[in-house]
């Protein structure tokens, strides 16, 4: 327990913010917007189970532009 004390947080919870925030935007677009490249389902999955990479991943390929 006492590795956690000695975590830097002051950099790593600003990071956790910004992924949880990306996540969430990913995840509303996806519902709002269900035509994407593939089927919608996937990207909620890959969104939520792939963190932060899921997200960026949703973003540059996932969103169909018309």
């Amino acid at each position: 327990m006492s590795e956690l004390a000695d975590v830097p947080w002051n950099l790593i919870l600003p990071l956790l913010v910004l992924q949880f925030i990306l996540m969430i935007v990913a995840l509303i677009d996806v519902i709002r917007n269900k035509r994407t490249n593939g089927p919608y389902i996937m990207w909620i999955f890959i969104i939520t189970f792939g963190s932060l990479i899921g997200s960026i991943i949703y973003f540059v390929f996932g969103r169909k532009n018309d």
